[in-house]
C-alpha cells in the first residue's frame, strides 16, 4: 500500500472534520445559550451547561452555580435544569415532589407554563438569530452593486480585456446598461446582447466615453463550487474559465449550461485555464433535484459549479435595517425550502438522497471551509437555521415535542404523568436515531 499517497486524502479528512466540529460547536453553543439565558431570567436554575458529550475535559462552576464544561465528544451539548432527570430535559418527578415550593420555581417542570415554554423555544430561536445576524452582516459587508454600474475589480481571465478599475459601463453591443433603479437587473441584458467571445463595451472613463473590448459577460467563468458535486469530485477551482467543451469552444457560461443539461449525464471533457494554466479534466453531470421559486422541484443534469460576471461590481454601503431585511428573507427561504423539499421527499416527489447525514453535512462543511472564511461562515448560518428548524418538529425528545406537551397541558390543565412522558420519550428517541441511520445510510450507498 501506498502509505504517502494516502497523506493528501488524510489530510484532506482532518480539515472536513475540523470545518464540521467548528461549524457544530458553534450553532449547538448558541442553540443551548439561548435554553440558558431565557430559562436564567425566567426563574429556572441550569446545573450544567455543556458543549459535548460524555468525560469532561474541562469544567468551572459560575456565580451563579452552574456548571459550565467541555466534554470530550464534541458532537452536540445540553443544558441540564434544576429538576431535569436528564439532559433530554425529562422531568425528574419524584425529586421534584420532594422539594419546598420555592424549590419547585426553580426547576423546569415547577416553573410556570410560559416559563417553559419560552426557554425551551429559545433554543431554535436563538438558531434563527444567529443566521439572521450572520446574514445581514455579509450582505452589510459586501455592500449593493453601484448604480450606476461600474467596475470594482477585475477577474483573470483568458480573453483579451480592455475594461479598467472605475470604468462606468454605459452600453454592452450597443445595447444601454439600464439603471437599478428602473427595476431592470444587469442579468436582463444578456438576452438582448450580441453573442459573441469579444464584445464593445461604451464605458465612461475619466470623464470622456469610450468604445473597448471584453469578454462575453458572463463567460464560462466559475466563481463557486458546491459541496459533495461532481465538479469539487474533479478538482475544479473558483477563478477556472472552461474554454472548451468535449473540443468546441465556449465563451459563456450559458453553453456550459446547455451542454451539461443536454448531455443527459454523459461524461463531459473540459478545458480550463486559470492564471496562465492549462488544464483537462473529465466529469460527468449527477441528477440534481432544485427548488424552484413556487416551491416545487426540477430534476436536472449539474455539475455543481456557479458563475458570474468577468468582473466584479463595485459597490456601495447599504443600510443596517437593509442587511437585516435580506438576514430576514435569506432565513426564511431556507426554512420554506427545507420544509418544502422535506414534503417533496414524503410524498415520492423527489429522491430521498435529497436528506443528508452526518457525513454529508461533514463533507460540505470542509467544501465551504476550503472556499474561504465567508463561503464557511455563510455555510453556518445555513446551518444554523436547519438545525433550528429540525428542533421543531413534534417529535418527543425534540423542543418541537416538549412544546406540544406545554400546549396540552395548557389545554388539558395538567402536564402529562411522568409515565406517559418517558414513554414519548422513548418513542421520540427511536425515531431520531431511525432518522440519522437513515440519513447515513444515504451519506454512504446515495450516488
Amino acid at each position: 500500500m501506498d502509505i504517502l499517497g494516502l497523506l493528501p486524502q488524510f489530510g484532506s479528512i482532518i480539515w472536513t472534520l475540523l470545518a464540521f466540529v467548528l461549524a457544530l460547536s458553534i450553532i449547538v453553543a448558541i442553540h443551548e445559550y439561548g435554553h440558558y439565558i431565557v430559562g436564567r431570567w425566567s426563574g429556572i436554575h441550569a446545573e450544567v451547561f455543556s458543549l459535548g458529550f460524555g468525560p469532561v475535559l474541562y469544567s468551572r462552576v459560575d456565580k451563579h452555580g452552574t456548571v459550565w464544561q467541555f466534554a470530550l465528544l464534541p458532537f452536540g451539548g445540553y443544558v441540564k435544569f434544576l429538576g431535569d432527570a436528564n439532559a433530554a430535559s425529562a422531568p425528574d418527578g419524584e425529586v421534584v415532589r420532594e422539594m419546598t415550593p420555592q424549590e419547585q420555581r426553580r426547576t423546569m417542570p415547577g416553573a410556570p407554563l410560559w416559563a417553559r415554554a419560552a426557554t425551551v423555544a429559545a433554543g431554535p430561536v436563538f438558531n434563527f438569530i444567529l443566521s439572521i445576524i450572520i446574514f445581514a452582516a455579509v450582505v452589510f459587508a459586501r455592500g449593493e452593486v453601484a448604480d450606476p454600474l461600474a467596475v470594482g475589480a477585475l477577474r483573470e481571465m483568458p480573453a483579451v480585456q480592455e475594461l479598467q478599475v472605475g470604468d462606468e459601463l454605459l452600453a454592452i453591443s450597443g445595447v444601454p446598461v439600464p439603471s437599478f433603479d428602473d427595476g431592470v437587473g444587469f442579468d436582463a441584458l444578456e438576452a438582448q446582447i450580441e453573442k459573441s467571445a469579444d464584445v464593445v463595451y461604451t464605458v465612461a472613463r475619466a470623464g470622456l466615453e469610450r468604445d473597448v473590448m471584453g469578454p462575453y459577460p458572463y463567460p464560462a467563468l466559475i466563481t463557486q463550487v458546491a459541496p459533495q458535486s461532481a465538479a469539487l469530485a474533479a478538482g475544479l477551482r473558483v477563478g477556472d474559465v472552461i474554454t472548451a467543451i468535449d473540443g468546441a469552444p465556449v465563451f459563456a457560461f450559458a453553453q456550459l449550461k446547455v451542454a451539461v443539461e443536454s448531455g443527459n449525464g454523459a461524461p463531459l471533457l473540459l478545458d480550463l485555464w486559470n492564471a496562465g494554466e492549462e488544464r483537462q479534466v473529465t466529469l460527468s453531470p449527477k441528477r440534481v433535484d432544485e427548488p424552484q421559486a413556487d416551491n416545487s422541484f426540477i430534476t436536472q443534469w449539474r455539475i455543481g459549479v456557479a458563475g458570474g460576471l468577468f468582473f466584479e461590481p463595485a459597490t456601495q454601503p447599504t443600510s443596517i435595517g437593509s442587511a437585516l431585511g435580506n438576514g430576514v428573507a435569506q432565513t426564511q427561504r431556507i426554512i420554506e425550502g427545507s420544509l418544502s423539499g422535506m414534503y417533496h421527499m414524503v410524498t415520492g416527489a423527489i429522491s430521498s438522497c435529497n436528506l443528508s447525514g452526518p457525513i454529508g453535512i461533514a463533507q460540505t462543511s470542509g467544501a465551504m471551509a476550503s472556499q474561504g472564511a465567508m463561503s464557511f461562515i455563510w455555510f453556518i448560518a445555513v446551518l444554523s437555521t436547519a438545525v433550528g428548524l429540525l428542533n421543531l418538529f413534534p417529535i418527543p425528545i425534540l423542543d418541537g415535542g416538549h412544546l406540544v406537551f406545554y400546549a396540552y397541558e395548557a389545554v388539558v390543565g395538567k402536564p402529562p404523568s411522568d409515565k406517559v412522558l418517558r414513554i414519548f420519550m422513548s418513542v421520540g428517541l427511536v425515531m431520531i436515531l431511525s432518522l440519522m441511520v437513515f440519513a447515513l445510510g444515504n451519506d454512504i450507498f446515495c450516488p
